[in-house]
């Protein structure tokens, strides 16, 4: 529960009557990515509507204000920063009218050389409008000599270097690219309509497809463009190939359970992941404990693999806001039991296995184990359903600095001193890559190893630019 932070959702429709109330249902369906912002962009026949703001999809998104985005396309993003400052004008998409017309653009990930890329464009005359990563792109599309967007924008990715998973709305028609790594994932789907015509759907994960009726048919490749226009869905290859490098925390943490990541389904991961922590650092005890919600599945794979009942001995209240107002007289771990609250009679006396996905700096951990505690447990034995991250991610997960980092400055032994947990056990490297199914190699574990997929010449100036948040 001591969380990294959330990235993006990304989703887009081509083809459809009611493209706009679409994307909002796919943005609802992708909201646990990002809670800061939300924004949609729709067109068609020419034109381009954007409304963006901060706050939750539901808010923003009236029936007044989606009765004004006409069109048969769209695309929309739910954003938390990863790169950018924590501001309305780093809502997306990013809008513009240019020498291709009037586009639009949504992004999930982290382009590693925004920096540099936007000095460049600076030098050249550029100005721009925010401090997010995903407005770059924009104008490389708009300075490129290449006569069709969707030439321009192939120009464009072939500059950036690091993770994307980006919508591109057209005035006629919807492009959508992944990065040669393929980090973030991006899927397609279609609706059949009345008299025989088909809509094509794209989404960060296939829990949007469900919701709108939409039947998930493969994932956008990584180095691949997709675009659905006039003519129907053209996929080409826009970059060489790569070493693939998806993002392991999108099955241990991100991702909702019920969706398909990587074409592999998240809840079959994540159970697999709590039997093979029972089998890896199995405890005496009397009940299994999630913290919930992203530690749910890997405690009822804990609890088949081991025996011992589980139990939702933590309730979490999915009703707290950004913001709250905390009682003048100080309360112990107030912020932590906004969120959480324990169900004394399941814990009282018991040996408790709590699961949890992850520690990062270890004051959130500390906390619950302190609150079972004293809810009467009488062990408390945490484990975690992957290993002591280590190194923060410079492709679209907020990680704070390697300073802050529990794991990478402590043993295991001195982390379980700190949470005060009776013990201790994190998942082994190769029991998560058995998980993932990952036999080829094509998962990124830079979090867990150190070892970067990309050569991160860029690091420093991302480091030296990007706003601190802990």
């Amino acid at each position: 529960m001591d969380k990294l932070h959330e990235e993006c959702g990304v989703f887009a429709v081509y083809g459809h009557p009611e493209a706009a109330n679409l994307t909002y249902l796919g943005l609802y369906a992708l909201q646990h990515r990002g809670q800061e912002s939300a924004g949609i962009a729709a067109g068609g026949g020419g034109t381009v509507y954007c409304h963006k703001a901060m706050g939750h999809v539901a808010d923003i998104f009236t029936p007044p204000v989606l009765g004004s985005l006409a069109g048969e396309q769209a695309i929309g993003h739910t954003r938390y920063s990863t790169a950018g400052d924590t501001d309305p004008g780093n809502a997306q998409p990013f809008s513009v009218t240019c020498n291709k017309g009037r586009i639009a653009v949504a992004h999930n990930g982290n382009i590693i050389n925004a920096t540099g890329l936007r000095r460049e464009l600076e030098r050249e005359g550029s100005i721009f409008q925010s401090s997010c990563d995903t407005e770059v792109i924009l104008h490389l599309v708009a300075r490129s000599r290449e006569r069709t967007t969707a030439g321009a924008l192939r120009e464009a990715l072939l500059q950036l270097d690091g993770a994307f998973s980006l919508v591109f709305l057209a005035e006629d028609r919807v492009i959508v690219a992944r990065d040669p790594h393929g980090f973030r994932p991006l899927a397609l789907g279609r609706m059949e309509l009345s008299g025989g015509r088909v809509c094509y759907v794209f989404a960060s994960e296939t829990c949007a497809f469900d919701l709108i009726g939409a039947v998930y048919m493969d994932d956008v490749a990584p180095g691949e463009m997709v675009i659905a226009g006039p003519e129907g869905l053209t996929r080409e290859r826009f970059a060489p190939e790569s070493p693939r490098a998806y993002c392991v925390f999108e099955h241990v943490y991100f991702s909702r359970p019920d969706s398909y990541v990587f074409g592999r389904s998240v809840s079959e991961t994540r159970e697999m992941l709590g039997r093979l922590l029972a089998r890896e650092c199995p405890a005496e005890a009397d009940v299994v404990v999630p913290v919930p919600d992203s530690g749910v599945a890997a405690a009822i794979g804990y609890s088949h693999e081991s025996r011992i009942p589980f139990r939702q001995a933590l309730i979490r209240n999915h009703y707290v806001g950004r913001t709250f107002i905390e009682p003048s007289q100080a309360i112990r771990d107030f912020g932590v039991k906004l969120k959480l609250n324990p169900v004394r009679r399941l814990l009282e006396g018991q040996r408790v296995v709590l699961v949890d996905d992850s520690i990062v700096r270890g004051t959130t951990s500390r906390k619950i184990v302190r609150m079972v505690r004293g809810a009467g447990a009488r062990e408390v034995h945490l484990r975690i359903s992957c290993p002591p991250t280590i190194s923060p991610c410079y492709y679209g997960v907020d990680t704070p600095d390697k300073r802050e980092l529990i794991a990478a400055n402590s043993t295991v032994e001195e982390i379980r001193r700190f949470v005060e947990a009776d013990s201790l056990g994190y998942l082994p490297i190769g029991a998560l890559r058995e998980a993932v199914g990952d036999a080829a190699g094509e998962y990124c574990y830079a979090c867990y190893t150190g070892a970067y997929p990309t050569e991160l010449i860029h690091v420093d100036d991302l480091l030296a630019s990007r706003p601190q948040r802990f």
